[in-house]
């Protein structure tokens, strides 16, 4: 039983390399891209609720309300609107990674000292200065962990994009339930551990790297 186990993970491996690496390469696109859109709105929108309370009050709620409803009930959901592929995926993957951003850069802006504030506009700058000098500056690192965050939980859950013909690891492992076949549940299960390790690694080495007065001392 045992070697017949490695036998198929031995011939996976040897017949269907050209597949994996393109579920790999599919799994690692979605994320990446679906991280850079969720980032960006993350920011966007945690700045504007930062600076104004009165959206804070309708879209931190709405997105919450989002984040707690399961991915594939989003992907189900969208299905009738977009269709089956990349772009719901793409879609529930977004919404799903938007809160952690949003929520951290909220904080961060929120945070950040009021003397410094007081010192910028004494020195004549801008309110995009300001924005751009001093507040997302102080606000990154907390931004940078939602980011991380958010990273981690869109590689785990873009294994939910193989289930409506959008590639990736998931199809890997939605075809080992469907065959009943241990070794590419093992597969798809490992190697979408391996790159959720490796995504919250490198995300940890830049903030290291681009924050290093948090570190200094330590």
């Amino acid at each position: 039983m045992e070697s017949s186990f490695w036998e198929e993970l031995t011939n996976y491996f040897t017949t269907d390399r050209e597949a994996y690496l393109l579920a790999v390469k599919e799994h690692v696109t979605i994320s990446i891209l679906a991280l850079a859109v969720s980032a960006l709105l993350g920011i966007i929108l945690g700045y504007l609720c930062a600076e104004h309370r009165k959206y804070e009050k309708w879209i931190v709620p709405l997105f919450q309300v989002l984040r707690i409803i399961p991915s594939l009930a989003v992907l189900f959901l969208l299905i009738p609107v977009m269709g089956t592929g990349f772009q719901p995926a793409m879609t529930a993957l977004v919404l799903l990674a938007i809160p952690p951003v949003l929520m951290n850069t909220v904080t961060g802006i929120a945070e950040v000292p009021p003397f410094m504030l007081e010192t910028a506009y004494g020195m004549g700058m801008t309110d995009w200065q300001v924005l751009w000098k001093v507040k997302l500056p102080l606000a990154a690192p907390l931004i940078l962990t939602g980011i991380k965050t958010a990273a981690i939980e869109i590689v785990a859950s873009a294994t939910l994009a193989g289930k409506i013909g959008a590639g990736g690891l998931g199809s890997i492992i939605f075809t080992g339930l469907g065959l009943n076949r241990i070794d590419l549940l093992l597969i798809g299960g490992i190697s979408v551990a391996v790159l959720s390790i490796a995504a919250g690694f490198m995300l940890d080495r830049a903030d290291r790297w681009l924050f290093k007065y948090k570190f200094t001392g330590k």
